[in-house]
């Protein structure tokens, strides 16, 4: 059968979509692009937000309405969350709640009676992925939280946590180096927790993938800034382990932070990113903001603002808060009016992009190993890709060479018009 994989929401979802294209290759059947190819679509939807609820339901119906013959199928939060609603109004033929989305595979086989021929089977292990684009895959270490910030569903759609033992990662990304995978992330939604259920932790099996796989670039997904084990700064004295740290603060605000449940203070952040900086050279830290959480004063705004700038973040993740049912935060008071959100989220957009401008701006001059991820649209553009600590770079293209899923050696130039990357040319 065709099959049509989509996924919304966070990288772990894109490290479940991976898998479930492998396993459904060693299955025998085929994985297609095109929604209007497909005999069966998978959707793996979320609801961290109002809006990625909407989203969600809005990639079901034009599933079910451009596709009307193809079976579909759904998991992920949103499905997870409410399961009848995907069935009975949106036209979804199986639902797959998020603790069985390990089989998923398996259990879609058997409820819809899916079959292959078996000289269509792909031999194990073997994938289109890198046919697909892909230069980076996400591996996926463990799911669910013990935590419950006060904003969060997600812990309630995916439940206590559980980690993948080691020698399965291990496995699984020596897979991906054999297809010619060039970087892998490891991800989760609480990857911090790793090893909980084991015995393990983060450092583990940090050192374990790099002692025990040749994957070139290893980088991490979200960390939460109070989960950080002992000795884990050691572990970047390896190069293959990328210096990049995603660290979500959600507020620089003490009295919001303790509104989320959030189990770290500023002045704890700020004092991690100094330390963060000190001992691993070319850091970018990027983070997580949510704007307008409730009961948030023009004084919170502010105290958000001015940690935003002394730490100065490559990048910040923007939400705008929307309450979500099932959560405790959707019970406080003195919501923030959605224009007063809307106008704050503009003011840190814009201090996000001078932010990521000055990121940039410090390492023109410099030479970094990228991995190039996508090749010219024209012959006036040039090949695009990532230095080891998570700049954007734009390679000028040069005749006859085809750099598509290389690691080249790049002389970082100046700043791209756009202000969001870097020019460079290629160091012969």
């Amino acid at each position: 059968m065709r099959i049509h994989l989509k996924t919304l929401g966070c990288r772990l979802n894109e490290a479940e979509l991976e898998s479930w294209s492998r396993d459904f290759e060693t299955r025998g059947h085929q994985i297609t692009p095109r929604l209007a190819d497909a005999d069966l679509v998978v959707v793996n939807t979320c609801a961290v937000t109002g809006e990625a609820v909407r989203k969600s339901r809005k990639l079901l119906s034009r599933a079910r309405r451009r596709n009307p013959r193809a079976k579909l199928v759904v998991s992920g939060c949103y499905a997870t969350l409410d399961p009848a609603e995907s069935t009975q109004s949106l036209g979804v033929d199986l639902v797959v709640d998020n603790r069985d989305k390990e089989r998923l595979v398996e259990i879609t086989s058997r409820e819809l009676d899916l079959h292959a021929m078996p000289q269509q089977a792909t031999a194990p292990g073997e994938s289109g992925l890198l046919g697909h684009g892909r230069q980076r895959a996400f591996v996926k270490i463990q799911d669910g939280c013990r935590y419950q910030c006060t904003f969060c569903i997600v812990t309630v759609a995916r439940g206590a946590e559980r980690s993948v033992p080691v020698d399965q990662v291990v496995a699984e990304i020596n897979e991906q180096v054999r297809q010619g995978i060039h970087e892998v992330v490891l991800t989760g939604v609480h990857i911090g927790g790793y090893g909980s259920d084991n015995g393990s932790d983060l450092y583990q099996l940090i050192r374990a993938v790099l002692e025990r796989t040749r994957i070139p670039r290893l980088r991490l997904g979200a960390v939460e800034p109070w989960d950080l084990p002992e000795n884990f700064w050691d572990l970047f004295a390896n190069p293959r382990l990328m210096p990049h740290l995603h660290l979500p603060i959600q507020s620089g605000s003490d009295s919001v932070l303790k509104r989320m449940a959030r189990r770290c203070k500023s002045g704890e952040f700020q004092r991690l990113a100094e330390q963060a900086r000190q001992r691993v050279p070319d850091l970018n830290l990027t983070t997580d903001i949510i704007v307008g959480f409730p009961g948030e004063n023009n004084r919170e705004w502010q105290q958000t603002l001015a940690l935003v700038e002394r730490i100065g973040f490559g990048h910040l993740h923007i939400f705008a808060y929307s309450p979500r049912p099932g959560t405790r935060a959707a019970e406080l008071p003195n919501p923030v009016p959605r224009e007063l959100i809307r106008q704050r989220s503009e003011t840190l957009h814009q201090l996000g992009e001078q932010l990521n401008r000055e990121t940039l701006e410090r390492f023109v001059g410099r030479r970094f190993p990228v991995l190039v991820e996508s090749a010219p649209t024209d012959t006036t553009a040039g090949w695009s890709g990532y230095t080891p600590n998570f700049l954007r770079v734009n390679i000028a293209q040069s005749p006859g060479d085809n750099l598509e899923n290389r690691i080249v050696e790049a002389q970082l130039q100046r700043l791209a018009d756009a202000g969001d990357a870097l020019t460079a040319t290629l160091v012969q």
